[in-house]
């Protein structure tokens, strides 16, 4: 049985996520130590609905979410072998995997949440899910829809799910194309056009942070978006995040070459359940878990040892 942790990203958010793990002691240790970094109660900005429609505020909140739910499984004896974040959840799993510590990797997420917020707010975009496309397909859309504006494939998340990201003008004109096509369009409610041209702004000040940080090797491999390729290379690792925001997100990928490392489990840690939906079409064989709580933990730990108990 080999294990990987995946971490949700921006989307998966929804009011009071923080508040189940309020009732196991580890994990409030971390939502405490990411709202004290923070300056600010990320419990408290989780429950209101207003502030999760921000993204200096969903991130970090997200990632808080996600440290905490890893916590409680690691403590619960689960082991990791692998682990990827989905945009945001790549710093999370940086940081479950040791490469980079809690406080550096949150404030270099703030960072990053902070510039992204506004270069959404001076460079209104959006982004659509193309449901039966494939990413040859999404990339002819961007082609034909594009004219003059900023478009782009934002996300591979399988073989038949793009996500495409761009001005607001752009994104209504792929949806059409995709629409005549056979596909499937949905507008995703986030509040920018992320992992797009229109973030150019953001990328500097988040590779600032991202070189004024140490990175380490960490205790498994992370398998960075930009690659969607494992590796354990602190310069690597460093290097893939610089280039994180600007590039495409390489999902499907990511979830193949765990797999082909011999993954048979997959557990999505943080809130939602949309990186297991995922992994499921990715991986048919695999076993697939969602942990949004402590009890979800506990139970997900009692079903690795029980095998164990059994040899």
């Amino acid at each position: 049985m080999r294990i990987a942790f995946l971490f949700p990203g921006q989307g998966s958010q929804y009011p009071g996520m923080a508040d189940p793990w309020l009732d196991d002691k580890r994990a409030k240790r971390v939502l405490h130590k990411c709202s004290k970094v923070l300056g600010w109660d990320v419990v408290e900005a989780s429950r209101d609905p207003e502030a999760l429609k921000r993204t200096d505020i969903v991130q970090p909140a997200i990632f808080a979410c996600d440290l905490a739910t890893y916590a409680v499984l690691r403590e619960e004896g689960v082991p990791c072998h692998a682990a990827a974040g989905h945009s945001l959840g790549e710093y999370a799993a940086l940081v479950a995997g040791g490469a980079l510590d809690l406080k550096h990797g949150l404030q270099a997420l703030a960072v990053r949440a902070k510039a992204m917020q506004e270069a959404a707010e001076q460079n209104p975009g959006a982004m659509t899910a193309l449901i039966g496309m494939s990413v040859q397909e999404a990339w002819e859309v961007c082609e034909v829809a594009g004219r003059g504006d900023k478009l782009a494939v934002a996300n591979e998340n399988g073989p038949k799910q793009t996500v495409l990201s761009g001005s607001v003008a752009a994104i209504e004109r792929a949806e059409e194309v995709a629409r005549t096509r056979g596909a499937k369009a949905v507008r995703l409610q986030v509040a920018g056009a992320f992992h797009s041209p229109l973030m150019d702004s953001a990328v500097q000040p988040v590779r600032e942070a991202i070189s004024r940080i140490n990175f380490h090797t960490p205790r498994f491999p992370v398998v960075p978006n930009a690659s969607g390729k494992p590796t354990t290379q602190p310069l690597v690792l460093r290097d893939l995040l610089s280039r994180h925001l600007s590039s495409t997100v390489k999902w499907d990928a990511s979830l193949r070459a765990m797999a082909e490392m011999g993954i048979t489990h997959f557990i999505e840690a943080g809130p939602g359940d949309v990186l297991a939906k995922l992994a499921r079409r990715a991986v048919p064989g695999a076993e697939v878990r969602t942990v949004g709580s402590p009890d979800e933990a506990r139970a997900v730990g009692q079903e690795i040892r029980q095998p164990a108990a059994v040899r």
